[in-house]
């Protein structure tokens, strides 16, 4: 007969990233997407890499407790951080995202738009990029925002306003609005 080899702390440890992925998993992709510009694989890796850390204090941590989210949120945007700056100190990576994204021909106008808003959100800080995500991609309250990034609601609105600002001028330079 054989005997169960599995030890306690890893059913805890399995049972502590399953309930991270179950409650907060779709959520963190979104706005790991959204920041990334798009970059749904990175944002695949990043999201791993969270829960990754979060696991690493699951001692402390309660999937289900109010304030995880944010607490993830920010390892998440930690994380998007630190990879802009190591990029910015190696040469640009090509990609192969323009393969996946090849449109029939009645999807031509919006794929177009789409690429278009990703390739102007990219000259927008982490800052603003990151509360039109939450602002206009998950269509979260301004207070809502507000927790999620920890900073006031005055702020949410004022990096929006700012945000969206920057954002016309990135298409409007790069002639997608008159």
């Amino acid at each position: 007969m054989g005997h169960d080899t599995t030890h306690p702390n890893e059913v805890r440890a399995e049972e502590f990233v399953r309930a991270v992925y179950d409650l907060h998993g779709a959520y963190l992709l979104r706005v790991a997407t959204g920041l990334l510009t798009g970059d749904r694989y990175h944002a695949q890796d990043l999201v791993q890499e969270t829960v990754l850390r979060a696991w690493r204090h699951a001692d402390s941590l309660d999937p289900q407790a109010l304030g995880i989210r944010s607490w993830l949120a920010h390892v998440l945007r930690n994380l998007v951080i630190d990879g802009q700056r190591a990029r910015q100190c190696r040469p640009a990576e090509t990609t192969d995202e323009a393969l996946g994204e090849l449109p029939g021909l009645e999807h031509t106008e919006t794929v177009h738009t789409r690429k278009a808003v990703r390739e102007a959100l990219t000259d927008l800080s982490l800052q603003h990029r990151e509360v039109l995500v939450h602002v206009l991609y998950l269509d979260q309250s301004v207070a809502q925002t507000a927790s999620v990034l920890g900073v006031p609601p005055g702020t949410v609105k004022s990096r929006t306003r700012l945000a969206l600002k920057a954002l016309r001028k990135s298409l409007v330079e790069r002639g997608h609005v008159p």
